[in-house]
């Protein structure tokens, strides 16, 4: 009869599994976006490097304890990440970073999340639109560049977070848990 895991022993083995999958998930992914993606698209080594950035955040906040929580998350993402896209592009197609846009903006991502019926995607709509914005400021010449740059990031993030989160919760944890 085989012994049983002290049920502590269980739960640290999970998370250093998790931790495990989900840092060479995130080492992928900032590798492939900063020096792979980077030559497919010629943008400045900042913007390399901060689309390693957000693609890696992408990666983490998908990453939950269930796969069903994963893929919750990855559609939460998208849809916050879609909106705050739509937004900033139309607002820097048109008018560059101003202090007073980026305040707008977010309360705008965050009215239009909260109508489309998500209102728990508001926080990362405002995050993402944060985001975009004040690198806009850093980055203005071509700033609408920053939100599809910003979308690619956090499309490839979601997709590498999803792809860990079904090799760590379905492929190795099975594999390393007791039977029973």
């Amino acid at each position: 009869m085989p012994r049983r895991l002290h049920p502590g022993w269980a739960k640290f083995r999970n998370a250093v599994v998790d931790g495990a999958v989900l840092a060479i998930a995130c080492l992928i992914i900032y590798l492939l976006v900063t020096r792979l993606l980077s030559r497919l698209y010629f943008v400045s080594q900042a913007d390399d490097l901060l689309g390693g950035m957000w693609a890696v955040i992408a990666t983490i906040f998908v990453n939950r304890d269930s796969y069903q929580q994963s893929l919750a998350a990855a559609a939460s993402r998208m849809a916050a990440t879609s909106v705050s896209f739509i937004i900033c592009l139309v607002y820097l197609l048109f008018f560059p970073f101003h202090s007073w846009a980026l305040a707008v903006l977010i309360g705008v991502s965050v009215l239009t999340v909260t109508l489309l019926g998500r209102p728990g995607d508001a926080i990362t709509a405002a995050v993402t639109t944060a985001v975009v914005m004040v690198v806009a400021a850093v980055s203005p010449h071509d700033a609408w560049h920053q939100p599809i740059l910003r979308l690619a990031d956090t499309v490839i993030g979601v997709v590498v977070g999803i792809a860990a989160a079904l090799i760590g919760l379905r492929v190795i944890r099975p594999r390393i848990e007791p039977a029973g």
